[in-house]
């Protein structure tokens, strides 16, 4: 019988994909392009005495701060991969800053709402002219911005590494097949980027931000409506307040291990149930990455089989890249009725 040092059980815990470091290089180069802009439209701003663009330029200051967190969290998850205090690895740092992101989104959404409440019922003089170039500057630089982030579609699955674990009762284990690297199946997993999202998101509302303002500012030149600008500024609030709270929510439910997994759980009932001597007593998902999820599944059966035997069966599910199978033999006709499991 071969030996096996304990490394042969031994894994890494990085379930980073390369959809997550293509989506990090084309935010990188957002942050750049909203610097460039900003430096541009202060200059621009003090050269001219236009409050309009020194106001927008220090707003570009802003995006590009939340942006860059996105870049931070994703270089962070890569630096810390290999730590072995994060327990299922760093997947979920770029949730965590999707989930911040959210609330800075939110907090721009409350600012435009109070300030174009204000505007309605105390208006400001508008120099049409400069805030009419500041418009059309910020939403070329957002449509561009939005384009960068979108190259690519975050359809690239492909992962580093995918570990299957087996712990089964009274059983050989053979750790030349229970570990695995890189299996084709994980490249057709589902990919969730709340952080690319929540990037994504930001260039959307600014973006949406001046198409609303130039509409405003043309009204308001051509037919004298001051009122609409505010009123477009509410739109555009209630509207970012949306997206600001769908971009929490779903990336909480993530960072709370409390997503909707059921189809994947089905899938996996199915495919092992099919079996009249095998039960699922336990079944636990969670999500550990973009497009890698955990499972601890517990067997119950007359005929326990080699976990690999198991494991093997559940090939085809795309995404289960940390899977646990605790196997329990029952000797009573009765246990493998699923009503009393």
């Amino acid at each position: 019988m071969p030996f096996h040092s304990v490394d042969a059980w031994q894994h890494q815990h990085d379930f980073s994909t390369s959809a997550e470091l293509k989506a990090e290089r084309r935010t990188r180069w957002v942050v750049y392009l909203t610097l460039v802009t900003m430096i541009v439209e202060l200059t621009a701003g003090w050269l001219t005495g236009s409050m309009a663009l020194l106001a927008d330029g220090w707003h570009m200051g802003s995006h590009a701060a939340a942006l860059g967190l996105s870049v931070f969290a994703y270089g962070l998850a890569r630096r810390w991969a290999k730590r072995p205090s994060f327990t299922f690895g760093t997947g979920k740092i770029p949730t965590l800053a999707g989930y911040s992101s959210a609330l800075l989104l939110g907090l721009g959404a409350v600012w435009m709402l109070v300030e174009s409440i204000s505007r309605l019922f105390q208006p400001i003089e508008i120099r049409y002219a400069d805030a009419m170039l500041v418009a059309c500057l910020g939403l070329l630089v957002n449509l561009a911005s939005a384009w960068i982030l979108a190259q690519g579609g975050g359809h690239d699955h492909g992962h580093g590494h995918h570990h299957g674990h087996g712990h089964g009762h009274g059983h050989g284990h053979d750790p030349d097949k229970d570990h695995h690297h890189a299996p084709p199946h994980s490249r057709g997993a589902e990919h969730k980027d709340h952080n690319l999202r929540a990037a994504y998101l930001h260039v959307l509302a600014d973006a949406m931000t001046s198409l609303l303002a130039i509409t405003a500012l043309g009204a308001g030149m051509l037919f004298g409506w001051v009122f609409l600008d505010p009123v477009m500024g509410m739109v555009g609030a209630a509207l970012i307040g949306s997206w600001s709270w769908s971009l929490a929510r779903d990336s909480a439910r993530s960072l709370l291990d409390a997503e909707d997994h059921s189809e994947i759980a089905a899938r996996i009932r199915t495919t092992l149930e099919s079996d009249p001597d095998l039960a699922i007593a336990d079944l636990h998902l969670w999500r550990i990455g973009a497009a890698s999820r955990a499972c601890i599944l517990s067997l119950v059966t007359h005929e326990p089989r080699p976990v690999e035997e198991y494991k093997q069966r559940l090939r085809s599910i795309p995404g289960l890249d940390h899977l646990t199978i605790e196997v329990q033999q029952c000797r009573d006709e009765r246990c493998l009725n699923t009503e009393n499991l």
